[in-house]
């Protein structure tokens, strides 16, 4: 597949603001892992092979082991799991998915997110959802292929 366009080139002024909002989000409290798991997992759902492979790969990069991204798609069903990571990943499915439950994101997922994050760290988590959602709109739509192995 080859990119319909080189939207960083073409939008370098939106890309650069997007990358102020990635510098912010990596610099909250929330755990690098946990991050790179929620962006995994929506990347997933969206059908982003460009931002699956990057998350991935920083995934391992920050420590990640293969089970748990092996599972990530599954984790309701898998035990590797701590319980704010799965209340990050079930936010992040809900607010991925907003449009499959007309009153948005529940409330019992919005409670067991702030059962387990202070206000910052929940702001930091809906922002990177947000963030990852935007980045994944732009490479389907944009058709960016997933870097090869080792790239």
């Amino acid at each position: 597949m080859q990119a319909r366009m080189n939207v960083a080139k073409s939008a370098a002024g939106g890309y650069q603001a997007m990358f102020a909002l990635e510098s912010y989000i990596s610099g909250t409290a929330v755990p690098q892992r946990t991050l790179e798991l929620v962006k995994l997992r929506v990347s997933q759902i969206n059908g982003c092979a460009f931002c699956v492979n990057m998350h991935a790969a920083d995934a391992k990069k920050a420590g990640e082991t293969d089970q748990r991204l092996w599972s990530v798609a599954a984790w309701r069903e898998a035990p590797y799991y701590s319980d704010e990571e799965r209340a990050a990943l079930a936010l992040a499915e809900a607010a991925t998915r907003i449009a499959d439950n007309p009153a948005g994101v529940p409330d019992d997922v919005w409670n067991d997110a702030a059962d387990h994050y202070d206000e910052e760290s929940l702001a930091a988590l809906v922002m990177a959802i947000a963030a990852i959602n935007a980045w994944n709109r732009i490479s389907v739509t944009v058709r960016n292929p997933a870097a090869a192995a080792g790239a």
